[in-house]
């Protein structure tokens, strides 16, 4: 039986790709922080990067659904064999490089650091690695994004939004990401290469946001403020801890686009990711509950 190493298994994209795996026949091993029941082909071993349990010598594939600097630098120097790596990255390691937040420009840093991580060590292992990028994630209910979005409007009656919000988005659903890892096990040609992983729609910033509004009961207003107004407001919800990780970076991003080409993902992988129609239940995760969880290199704004 093909057997697999997941990190990130109780992630929001880690979950998804376990049940794909599942259904497919695999063994899985895969590591989380808590303790979890065994279940039948699904093997729990407790611990994380910085603290290893004993793992397999050899397995057909490593899957990283974490961080993928720390997994680069655990792959690099790792005993265990394995024919297919497939690690999680994101879009942020171009979009962020050159952002006028130092904290962001780091992100970029670790994010390609990772990935030259991963792919060197592959190389010297002649084992066949990819790396995808998400960009806006979805799905779970556990992302720092459009879940903060709807939480935060749940608890205020509305969303505002500076005027002028319009900046393209792509933001994609968690099971198309566990699809295209997947996927990867299949792809001769995803040996060695990077993908960017966007949504099936095209969107501005606000219509994004007013789609979260709708769904949620009684639907929040969207307020669009001018800059002035809103940079008044932002600075009372950051002095009150309410907008944590909000900057100033992130709201120009707002009027930027952040559009990435789709065509290679297809090509390799058959990538077809959903149209974004968010319903009632998307967002309706505990937020608060795993936001210490989220790997915040899966969720660029």
């Amino acid at each position: 039986m093909r057997h697999a190493l997941v990190f990130g298994g109780t992630g929001q994209i880690g979950r998804p790709l376990l049940g794909l795996l599942r259904r497919d026949g695999w063994r899985i091993s895969a590591l989380s922080r808590r303790p979890h029941a065994d279940e039948p082909g699904l093997t729990w071993l407790r611990g994380d990067l910085d603290a290893l349990p004993a793992l397999p010598p050899r397995v057909e594939a490593i899957f990283s659904c974490g961080p993928l600097d720390a997994f680069g630098r655990w792959y690099a120097d790792a005993a265990i064999e394995a024919g297919r790596v497939v690690a999680f990255g994101s879009t942020s390691v171009d979009t962020k490089q050159g952002s006028g937040d130092a904290h962001e420009r780091d992100l970029a840093q670790r994010l390609r650091d990772g990935e030259a991580a991963v792919f060197a060590a592959a190389a010297r292992r002649d084992a066949a690695a990819s790396v995808l990028r998400p960009t806006l994630v979805y799905g779970a209910g556990r992302d720092a994004t459009l879940s903060r979005i709807a939480h935060l409007a749940r608890r205020w009656g509305r969303f505002p939004l500076p005027r002028g919000a319009n900046g393209l988005r792509q933001p994609v659903h968690v099971d198309d990401l566990a699809a295209a890892a997947f996927a990867c096990l299949h792809s001769e040609a995803a040996r060695g290469n990077a993908y960017a992983l966007p949504g099936g729609e095209t969107l501005s910033y606000c219509d994004m946001v007013a789609r979260v509004l709708a769904v949620l009961q009684p639907p929040p207003s969207l307020l669009e403020l001018p800059s002035p107004l809103f940079n008044l407001a932002l600075l009372a919800a950051q002095a009150s801890g309410r907008a944590t990780g909000l900057g100033e970076a992130a709201v120009r991003r707002m009027r930027s686009d952040l559009v990435f080409d789709v065509g290679p993902a297809q090509r390799d992988l058959g990538y077809a990711p959903r149209m974004f129609r968010p319903d009632a239940g998307t967002f309706e995760e505990n937020f608060e509950e795993h936001f210490e969880e989220h790997f915040e290199e899966h969720d660029p704004t």
